[in-house]
């Protein structure tokens, strides 16, 4: 089965539902898909129209999801983009099903991930990525009284323990790895973005009991079948908190393996875009995170710019270029902030796994030189998640960097594979 459309948006995220949003406003037949039952993304995940309004960013999820429903847009909930058997296809899958779509204009939106870092007990029960864990809570899991401790690096653990604390959780405390002279250069510097600085302070306020320290990082996580501690350090002292579940996550990473896989040049680790948030790849888009780690308002504004472009409405696309230039300036300053500190490629011990699907630890990658001998020599990489967990590692640890990406994008069935459509 196939099916044609002018544009395709693949990620019903914030910025793929506004492509699609005012491509279909502007009379384009558009489709939007993504992988999963619902829109929204991560930012937006579990949001209702009926329970929106309750949550941060709730009223922007109904304002844009009113609008996409009053279009004819597509949506396609629960596929996966695989493969490009053609130019200007897609090859989709969702439970055993398979078709092709056709696209004049694609914009790719496929958001981000945690990169996770290894470090001695991080594969026990209870350990989780700090995003994983807050998507779990929206999906229903009670953390009513759970003792949660938080720590990596970035803007994303305090919005984590925000809602971890409303939601009945006691937070045990929130470790940053920055140090405290980035993060109030950082502060200063969005003293022009008012809105920004009181969103903060409202995550920090609903999470006020919990301790926040700043230059401290993770050593390890201990326990008996599962997390029961957490040991840190500020580089001088260590110490350890009683937890029953632990959040990390150090910053987030793009994920380019569709673009990638369509020939869309990147340029340090994101995609690289023109003004119109075209890819070097003719008729290919890209917005949001695969652009630079950004947030909410920047993968709205690149989604509009890009939707606009598809359908043929450039002097509108063209005016939202200053919003972006700005948002973009704020995504600059956030990799600044939270950057990686060096002591972070120090946590892993000889034994600990840095390839949790294939078993693979770190001794047995000290001896490889790049991404692709890593691969050969120890199957690191080769397990269900396809490097998107020891990749993004393995890129800080060593260096390593990964710019190939051959179908099928996510794991899939054989038949998949085998069938000419």
């Amino acid at each position: 089965m196939s099916a044609s459309f002018e544009v395709v948006v693949v990620g019903a995220g914030p910025g793929g539902i506004a492509a699609a949003t005012v491509a279909a406003e502007a009379g384009c037949r558009v489709c939007l898909l993504d992988d999963n039952v619902a829109m929204g993304g991560q930012i937006w995940r579990g949001f209702r129209a009926e329970n929106a309004h309750k949550y941060p960013h709730g009223n922007g999820f109904i304002a844009w999801t009113t609008r996409l429903q009053q279009t004819k847009c597509e949506v396609w909930q629960g596929w996966q983009a695989i493969d490009q058997p053609a130019s200007g296809v897609l090859r989709l899958e969702r439970a055993g099903e398979i078709r092709d779509v056709e696209y004049g204009n694609l914009i790719v939106a496929t958001g981000a991930r945690e990169r996770f870092l290894p470090f001695p007990g991080w594969t026990l029960p209870g350990v989780m990525g700090a995003g994983g864990l807050q998507a779990l809570v929206k999906s229903g899991l009670d953390p009513q009284g759970k003792r949660v401790v938080l720590a990596g690096s970035g803007p994303l653990l305090l919005a984590v323990g925000a809602g971890l604390a409303s939601a009945g959780a006691v937070v045990a405390g929130i470790y940053e790895q920055a140090p405290l002279s980035k993060l109030a250069g950082f502060a200063l510097a969005l003293l022009a973005q008012p809105a920004k600085l009181a969103e903060g302070a409202r995550y920090r306020l609903k999470a006020m009991h919990a301790p926040y320290r700043t230059s401290s990082w993770i050593v390890q996580a201990g326990g008996r079948g599962r997390v029961e501690r957490v040991t840190l350090t500020d580089g001088r002292k260590t110490w350890s908190v009683d937890c029953d579940w632990l959040g990390c996550g150090f910053n987030l990473v793009p994920n380019i393996e569709l673009p990638r896989l369509l020939g869309c040049r990147t340029v340090a680790g994101y995609v690289e875009v023109d003004r119109l948030q075209q890819s070097s790849v003719s008729r290919v888009a890209c917005v949001g995170e695969l652009t630079g780690i950004g947030g909410l308002e920047k993968a709205l504004v690149e989604g509009q710019i890009a939707g606009l472009s598809a359908a043929g409405r450039e002097t509108e696309a063209l005016r939202l270029l200053p919003q972006r230039r700005r948002l973009q300036n704020f995504a600059h300053r956030l990799d600044r902030a939270f950057s990686l500190r060096p002591e972070l490629r120090n946590l892993a011990r000889t034994d600990t796994l840095v390839c949790r699907c294939e078993d693979v630890p770190h001794s047995e990658l000290r001896g490889c030189a790049s991404w692709r001998q890593a691969k050969l020599h120890t199957r690191c990489g080769m397990g269900a998640c396809q490097g998107r967990v020891c990749g993004s590692a393995t890129e800080f640890l060593f260096g390593w960097e990964n710019q190939n990406s051959r179908p099928p994008v996510f794991p899939t069935a054989v038949s998949t594979l085998a069938t000419k459509l």
